[in-house]
């Protein structure tokens, strides 16, 4: 894998990968990518690296190599979405090396991603929703913004990350909408939700103006005196999951409840694909798997198709 410029390989060409890594975190962040893609994609190649040192591999991102470290993945117990995901990272970064001249080809161009299993994702119940938000009943500062979140977000199916973004001026309670400024992709869009959100976001907002942060854009601060960030989120929804028994509670499990929610309830595909920010058709199916049959027993119910008269 000879490189056309050299300033940036050894004698034999390869590349200098650990001298690179720095020069594309520049690039992803100069397209915008979100943070925790950065990190992601970066952290993907860094343990290519890694497993290359550790079983003396030479470095070389060609399919013979890193097939052989995606096997060592699977056979050390990874899922297949997690070996996926890395590497997904290392040809990322191999069609960049092509692009940017570092290396002669991408050899990775067309290389077949790990098969994904089948995994159904089990939604929140109603009684476990009205328990997490039961969970978070208070009238102090963290009771109130813990609230606010878990009711956004099981209405609006925001991600968290999209949530701890979000900005005081991103609010419209009198018209009971919130403004995801970006979303995944880079792309943004208006989440609407109803009143009981709504009156529970302005609980919320009435007790931030007395933090000391309240002139602050941010929306959603912390309880001691800071920001809140994702970190402090995750912790937040854990603790109220722990409070409501709700087992192997995680922030995104929200958002694959609201989207089960809003069909059950027999909301439109298009509408939910507008409000969850997705843009293609089958993440509607991965998101919903779980309750398509007991939506389709209800539908057949509703249609009675068995009535000849």
């Amino acid at each position: 894998m000879a490189t056309r410029r050299g300033g940036t390989a050894d004698a034999t060409g390869t590349p200098d990968i650990p001298a690179l890594i720095e020069s594309w975190e520049l690039h992803l962040r100069a397209e915008r990518k979100a943070d925790q893609t950065v990190k992601s994609y970066t952290f993907g190649v860094r343990l290519f690296l890694a497993w290359c040192e550790r079983t003396g591999t030479a470095p070389v991102l060609d399919r013979c190599t890193v097939n052989g470290w995606i096997a060592h993945l699977l056979a050390e117990g990874a899922e297949a979405a997690t070996a996926r995901a890395r590497q997904l990272s290392v040809r990322r970064f191999s069609g960049w090396l092509a692009d940017e001249d570092e290396i002669a080809r991408d050899e990775l161009l067309g290389l077949r991603s790990p098969k994904l299993d089948t995994k159904i994702t089990e939604r929140l119940t109603d009684d476990q929703c009205a328990a997490l938000i039961k969970a978070c009943a208070g009238r102090e500062f963290r009771d109130r913004r813990d609230e606010a979140i878990v009711r956004l977000m099981l209405e609006t199916a925001a991600r968290a990350g999209e949530v701890v973004a979000m900005t005081v001026p991103d609010l419209d309670l009198s018209a009971g909408k919130a403004i995801i400024r970006r979303g995944k992709g880079g792309r943004g869009r208006p989440v609407p939700f109803g009143s009981q959100t709504a009156r529970s976001i302005d609980r919320y907002l009435r007790l931030r103006r007395t933090h000391r942060l309240a002139d602050t854009p941010p929306l959603w601060l912390g309880d001691r005196g800071k920001n809140l960030r994702y970190d402090g989120l995750y912790r937040a929804l854990r603790y109220r999951a722990d409070l409501a028994g709700i087992e192997g509670f995680h922030p995104h499990l929200t958002r694959h409840t609201a989207a089960q929610r809003w069909l059950s309830a027999q909301g439109s595909e298009g509408g939910l694909m507008a409000v969850a920010g997705w843009t293609r058709r089958d993440m509607i199916d991965r998101y919903t798997r779980a309750t398509a049959a007991e939506r389709a027993a209800a539908e057949a119910r509703r249609l009675n198709l068995g009535d000849f008269g």
